[in-house]
Order: structure tokens, then C-alpha cells, then sequence
């Protein structure tokens, strides 16, 4: 389970381009993330 104000776990994903994002690679290059999270998407609910 997520925390607030807790470092996220890891995680990699395909960005829109087909290139693969990890998150641990875009702090460390110094770049700031916002992780959001959208339960209803593409649910049809």
C-alpha cells in the first residue's frame, strides 16, 4: 500500500513513444514525478 509523503516503489512502464520509463531512472536524473492514479479509468464505470 502507497503512503503519502513515502518513497513509491519502483516501478517501469511504455510510455506513449514505445520507450520504457522507470521511475527510479527519472529521480535519479534529477527530473520531479507526480504519480497520479485514476481507480475509474477504463472501467466503464
Amino acid at each position: 500500500m502507497l503512503i503519502k509523503g513515502k518513497k513509491a516503489p519502483n516501478f517501469e512502464l511504455t510510455a506513449h513513444n514505445s520507450n520504457r520509463v522507470n521511475l527510479y531512472d527519472l529521480l535519479e536524473s534529477g527530473k520531479r514525478v507526480i504519480l497520479t492514479f485514476h481507480p475509474a479509468s477504463f472501467t466503464g464505470g
